[in-house]
């Protein structure tokens, strides 16, 4: 373990450049799949394509988008954009239907009740609609957030600085503690951003942890 001793200045610069892809690429691809997440639920007629098509496209290989990419956005081959805005398809891909999901389980007496005050459809959906969504689409957001900080790694094999580097430099040079630092980093980073959102979910969503109890009681009566 002195190479992990011997190397701390190393791991935390990857490491500061892998969250920044990674975080760039999940906020970059919420903010995408909101609008997206809505046409898909308000028009049923594209709901199925919508969804169809940005689930798809996380089943592209990641090495294969990573080179196709270079050549469609007209960037070199080591530029790190191409491996964000890959991150941020694949990010696409998983929260769209966190959206879907989420408007889906807003009561629709909730919407009536909104509208029936003065709500009109841009305030009731900012104001009611995503609020109440916001515990299915925090939990997308957590799975596309894990997804991403692994996906990440792939960067280095098309020349993108991040942990992905002690993987393959660890590998080449057969120093197994530069592989289990990656491997670690990676783990912990992914950790450290699920908590961050968790508590971020319990501050700005506080209402799901009051249905959550007010259920939770229901179920032990009716036990």
């Amino acid at each position: 373990m002195s190479w992990i001793a011997d190397n701390l200045g190393l791991i935390a610069q990857l490491s500061a450049e892998h969250i920044r892809q990674s975080l760039i690429a999940v906020v970059i691809g919420f903010v995408v799949s909101i609008p997206l997440g809505w046409v898909a639920w308000r028009y049923r007629l594209l709901r199925g394509t919508i969804v169809v098509v940005t689930g798809l496209l996380y089943t592209i290989p990641s090495l294969a988008l990573l080179i196709l990419l270079p050549t469609l956005l007209g960037l070199s081959a080591f530029d790190e954009v191409n491996l964000i805005v890959a991150l941020t398809i694949y990010a696409v891909a998983l929260l769209v239907r966190a959206v879907v999901d989420g408007l889906d389980s807003v009561d629709a007496e909730v919407r009536l009740a909104a509208s029936a005050v003065g709500y009109g459809p841009a305030r009731r959906f900012w104001g009611v609609d995503l609020p109440l969504a916001g515990p299915v689409v925090l939990a997308g957001l957590r799975v596309a957030t894990a997804s991403t900080i692994a996906l990440a790694t792939v960067g280095i094999l098309v020349g993108v600085s991040n942990l992905g580097y002690l993987f393959t430099n660890g590998l080449q040079r057969r120093i197994i503690p530069e592989v289990l630092a990656g491997v670690v980093a990676v783990v912990l980073i992914a950790l450290v951003l699920d908590l961050l959102l968790v508590l971020a979910g319990r501050l700005l969503l506080p209402w799901a942890r009051r249905r959550s109890r007010t259920s939770g009681r229901a179920r032990a009566r009716l036990a």
